[in-house]
């Protein structure tokens, strides 16, 4: 039987850390819904690619001056174990993600929290359940990618090194504290190796925390060194990562990972028009 994802981090931090910070820093792992290719025997709960289905006076999402948005992948609300998460994840529902992908101009537009412009490169739609839909034909120029059925399981993700909650756990946190030692960072590395599509939790970042690339571009993009940075991602959570995908010739720069990120009060009143995208490749 295969160990837990809880029990391998737990064995991770003591393997790696002193007793007393193992603790703490086991106390920072939260829930989280892993998405994975399903099988004839798993329950559905979402999918990456093919056609989304809209309510009817809903628009095809378009980035003005740009174009149409790509469909990413729909998550049904209804089949996932969402009261494993600390997250008010809507219960019922559909929430469809929509990306710039760079069909249209070659890759040219980038889509980043910090150039507000771009913002509408990226978006996230909530379908209530009851609410009449049907499957909408792309746009012209848009090739859908191909349909990956995917089912959920319940895992426990671990934070970042220098994700502002292990920052502010450790404070004041030196450049040579064992959580961000390289020894427990390439241990944790190597444990969350695959592909990692992700509801809740934390995220997996490629390059660095991405809450705080959310939080500047929030506040505005200040200057990195502004302390209000690692307060406000502090009030950002994860709503949904989605992985490179070869099943579904996805390919997110080099083998990178979208992200979509939420205030939590925002989440709790379904405003999903207020969530954030970042992303990140190697």
């Amino acid at each position: 039987m295969s160990r837990s994802t809880a029990d391998v981090l737990h064995t991770l931090a003591r393997e790696h850390l002193p007793h007393e910070i193992a603790e703490r820093w086991t106390g920072l792992l939260r829930p989280g819904l892993r998405l994975a290719k399903a099988t004839d025997a798993d329950l559905v709960a979402g999918r990456l690619g093919g056609l989304p289905e809209l309510p009817e006076p809903e628009e095809w999402p378009v980035w003005e001056g740009r174009g149409p948005l790509s469909f990413v992948a729909s998550v049904d609300c209804a089949a996932l174990p969402s009261d494993a998460l600390d997250i008010a994840l809507p219960t019922e529902g559909t929430l469809n993600f929509f990306y710039f992908d760079g069909q249209l101009d070659d890759g040219c537009a980038v889509v980043a929290p910090d150039e507000p412009d771009s913002w509408a490169g990226a978006r996230v739609s909530y379908v209530p359940a009851g609410v009449p839909v049907a499957r909408r034909a792309a746009p012209e120029g848009i090739r859908p990618y191909p349909e990956v059925s995917l089912t959920s399981r319940v895992e426990t993700t671990a934070p970042h090194p220098r994700h502002p909650v292990v920052q502010r756990e450790f404070a004041p946190m030196s450049a040579d504290h064992p959580v961000g030692g390289d020894g427990f960072e390439d241990a944790l590395w190597d444990h969350s190796e695959g592909t990692e599509h992700r509801i809740g939790g934390h995220a997996h970042p490629v390059q660095g925390e991405v809450e705080t690339e959310v939080a500047r571009g929030a506040l505005g993009s200040p200057s990195w060194d502004d302390p209000r940075i690692e307060e406000e991602a502090l009030g950002w959570v994860l709503l949904a990562q989605f992985d490179s995908d070869d099943d579904a010739d996805m390919m997110w720069g080099d083998c990178g990972v979208l992200y979509w990120l939420i205030r939590p009060q925002d989440l709790a009143e379904r405003r999903f028009d207020r969530a954030m995208f970042t992303w990140q490749c190697g």
